[in-house]
């Protein structure tokens, strides 16, 4: 299906938000992501599922200010 991940049009296989983490190889830590305008907890990315069209923002923790 077609999804947009941090504004750039993807192709993805993934069912669910965490299958979604899976294929892009993303850390277990430091990464948040959001479905749409809202934020989706690490606990329900399993159960949070992926429609075409929707649009995923990935954020990475960095150090510093």
């Amino acid at each position: 299906m077609q999804i947009k991940i941090n504004n750039k049009d993807v192709c993805t296989e993934a069912s669910n938000m965490l299958e979604l983490a899976q294929e892009l190889n993303l850390p277990e830590r430091g990464i948040a992501m959001a479905l749409g305008t809202n934020m989706v907890s690490r606990d329900v990315w399993s159960t949070t599922e992926l429609q075409e069209g929707d649009s995923v923002i990935v954020i990475k923790a960095a150090c510093g200010g």
